[in-house]
C-alpha cells in the first residue's frame, strides 16, 4: 500500500498515537457494523456513515477539555463515539431501541448526551450552526472559558443562516470554533460545482473571523490546528474557522450509490491518504507498537462493536406511551384568587 511519509511529530507521544489509533478504529469498525445492520433491515430511515473522516473529530476531541461542547449534523456517529458516548447506547438508538440515547425515538440523526456535552445530531442542513453559537453564548454569559465545536459540511457552508451566525458570533466574540468538514461532496455535488470560492474558511473574512485549511486525513495536523483555535477562543478573541479537508469513502447516505465519482478516485484516497493507516504506519515505523500489538487493539475494538450490536438487538423496542415523553411540559395548576 502506498502511504505518506509516516514520521511522528516530536510533540506527539506514543500514547497519543495509540489513543488516536484506537479511537479512529472504533469509529471505523462501528460504522462498518452499522452499515451491515442497515443492510439487514435493523436500522431504518437515513443512515450517514463517517468512514474516511475519522481523523477530524478524533483530532479535535484531543484538543478539547472537559466541559467543552460539540454539535454537528446528521453524519454524527463518529462525533458521539469520539466524545466518549457509550457505543451500546449509540447503536441501540440507531436500531430504535429503548436502550438508546434518545430511548429509540431519535435514530441516527437525533440523539444527545448532556453528560458528554453532545447536543446533536441535526437533520436540517446548517440548522446546527446557529444553535452552536447559542451554546457558545451561554458559556460567555456564564463567564467560563468553555468552547463549542460547531461542525458542518461544505454543502451547509452555502446556507444563509451560517453567515447570520458568523456575524453574531464575531459581533459578540463568542467562543465558538466553526469546523467545516469539507469532504468535497455536498450530497452528490462536487465542491467545484456548488461553491463559488475554492476555499471555504475565507468566508469568515468579511466578519473579521480568522480561519485556516487543515489536512483532515492527518490526525496530528487536526490536533495542532484544534489547539490553535481553542487557544484563540479561550483567550476571548471570538470565533475561529477550521476548514478541514477530508473525504468520505461511502455514499452520502446508505441509499446513495455514489455514481458521481469514480471507483478509482475512492480507491486512491484509501490507498494513499487513509487516516488510520497513516497512524498505523507511524506506530510501526517509530517502533511504538508491533503488528501483534495492533492486532490486539483491533480484536478489542471488534469485541466492543459486537457487544454494542448484540445490546441493540436485545434491547426492547420502546413502549407506545414513550411517544408522549419529553414532548410536553406538565403545567402545575395555579390556585385562583378567592378559591377555597
Amino acid at each position: 500500500m502506498a502511504t505518506r511519509k509516516a514520521a511522528a511529530k516530536p510533540n506527539v507521544s506514543a500514547d497519543d498515537l495509540k489513543a488516536w489509533y484506537r479511537d479512529m478504529l472504533l469509529i471505523r469498525r462501528f460504522e462498518e457494523k452499522a452499515g451491515q445492520l442497515y443492510g439487514m433491515g435493523l436500522i431504518g430511515g437515513f443512515c450517514h456513515l463517517y468512514i474516511g473522516q475519522e481523523a477530524v473529530v478524533v483530532g479535535l476531541e484531543a484538543a478539547a477539555e472537559e466541559g467543552d461542547k460539540r454539535i454537528t449534523s446528521y453524519r454524527d456517529h463518529g462525533h458521539m463515539l469520539a466524545c466518549g458516548m457509550d457505543p451500546k447506547g449509540v447503536m441501540a438508538e440507531l436500531t430504535g431501541r429503548e436502550g438508546g440515547y434518545s430511548r429509540g425515538k431519535g435514530g441516527s440523526m437525533h440523539m444527545f448526551s448532556r453528560e458528554k456535552h453532545f447536543y446533536g445530531g441535526h437533520g436540517i442542513v446548517g440548522a446546527q450552526v446557529p444553535l452552536g453559537a447559542g451554546l457558545a453564548f451561554s458559556d460567555k454569559y456564564r463567564g467560563n472559558d468553555r468552547v463549542t465545536f460547531t461542525y458542518f459540511g461544505d454543502g451547509a457552508a452555502n446556507q444563509g443562516q451560517v453567515y447570520e451566525t458568523f456575524n453574531m458570533a464575531a459581533l459578540w466574540k463568542l467562543p465558538v470554533i466553526f469546523v467545516i468538514e469539507n469532504n468535497q461532496y455536498a450530497m452528490g455535488t462536487a465542491q467545484a460545482r456548488s461553491t463559488s470560492t475554492p476555499d471555504l474558511h475565507t468566508r469568515g473574512e468579511a466578519f473579521g473571523i480568522p480561519g485556516e485549511i487543515v489536512d483532515g486525513m492527518d490526525v496530528s495536523a487536526v490536533k495542532d490546528a484544534g489547539d490553535k483555535a481553542v487557544k484563540h477562543c479561550r483567550s476571548g478573541k471570538g470565533p475561529y474557522i477550521l476548514e478541514v479537508k477530508t473525504y468520505r469513502y461511502r455514499g452520502h447516505s446508505m441509499s446513495d450509490p455514489a455514481k458521481y465519482r469514480t471507483r478509482e478516485e475512492v480507491q486512491k484516497m484509501r490507498e494513499e491518504r487513509d487516516p488510520i493507516e497513516h497512524v498505523r504506519e507511524m506506530l510501526l515505523q517509530g517502533k511504538h507498537a508491533t503488528e501483534d500489538d495492533l492486532k490486539a487493539i483491533d480484536k478489542e475494538i471488534k469485541a466492543v462493536v459486537t457487544e454494542a450490536a448484540d445490546f441493540s438487538r436485545e434491547s426492547p423496542e420502546p413502549a407506545v406511551d414513550e411517544l408522549w415523553t419529553d414532548i410536553y411540559a406538565q403545567s402545575v395548576p395555579q390556585k385562583q384568587e378567592g378559591a377555597a
